[in-house]
């Protein structure tokens, strides 16, 4: 079982940046993969980056490549999404969101093979 509390989401102009919060508690996170996604108004759930809560390579969708970074603190039990040169495209509900792997495989980049879930936190990017 794993609990995320998400935080950090609000309004920003074109240009500027933002940062997200996850605060995750749970037992055997040496094991999990941490991910970020995000919603727009009439869209899909799409994938914005991952990392393993261990650390390591992250994985990064095309559209945020550049200007997002993901990072895992594990002192503060804590995952941050850093996001630079905000674009109103960037508008959305984002998501924490953690699975459980095998030491050996990749993190996950689909919705549907995240079990764990954070409440989301809006994010606006104005014009």
């Amino acid at each position: 079982q794993v609990q995320l509390v998400e935080s950090g989401g609000g309004l920003v102009q074109v240009g500027g940046s933002l940062r997200l919060s996850c605060a995750a508690s749970g037992r055997t996170l040496s094991n999990v993969a941490m991910g970020w996604f995000r919603q727009a108004p009439g869209k899909e759930r799409e994938f914005v980056a991952a990392i393993r809560w261990s650390g390591g390579v992250a994985v990064y969708a095309d559209s945020v490549k550049g200007r997002f970074t993901i990072a895992s603190d594990n002192g503060q039990n804590t995952v941050y999404l850093q996001m630079n040169s905000l674009k109103p495209e960037d508008t959305g509900v984002y998501y924490c969101a953690a699975h459980f792997l095998d030491p050996t495989r990749m993190v996950a980049t689909t919705p549907r093979r995240f079990p764990y879930w954070g409440q989301g936190t809006q994010v606006t990017v104005s014009s």
